[in-house]
């Protein structure tokens, strides 16, 4: 059985950083692209970054490019998303994702991913 867990949320004030992490277990990690989705209050979930399986390839929303960025450790199963100069926008429960096939690129609809994690909330001061 799959597993997504996150960790990394919490509070920081505008401009911070945060760095969450997804450990995954259950099926070979490397095979599979992996996004980050958040959802804030009110809000649909909405596509952050995805990464291919193999890492090469990433994809950012609009929102995210410049400040996030994803990587993956496929010898540690764990999957990143480094958050700089945050904005109170950014505040939501952000959540890992694993895509439904293998060796494929990553997608933005969250329909294509079959496995989530159970969210790491992050907030963020002004």
């Amino acid at each position: 059985q799959v597993q997504l867990v996150e960790s990394g949320g919490g509070l920081v004030q505008a401009g911070g950083s945060l760095r969450l992490s997804c450990a995954a277990s259950g099926r070979t990690f490397s095979s599979y692209g992996m996004g980050w989705f958040r959802q804030a209050p009110g809000k649909e979930r909405e596509f952050v970054a995805g990464i291919s399986w193999s890492g090469r390839n990433t994809h950012y929303a609009d929102s995210a490019k410049g400040r996030f960025t994803i990587s993956r450790d496929n010898a540690k199963n764990t999957v990143y998303l480094q958050m700089n100069s945050l904005r109170p926008e950014d505040t939501a429960v952000y959540y890992c994702t694993q895509r439904d096939a293998v060796f494929t690129t990553m997608a933005t609809t969250p329909y294509r991913y079959d496995y989530w994690g159970q969210g790491t909330q992050v907030t963020v001061s002004s």
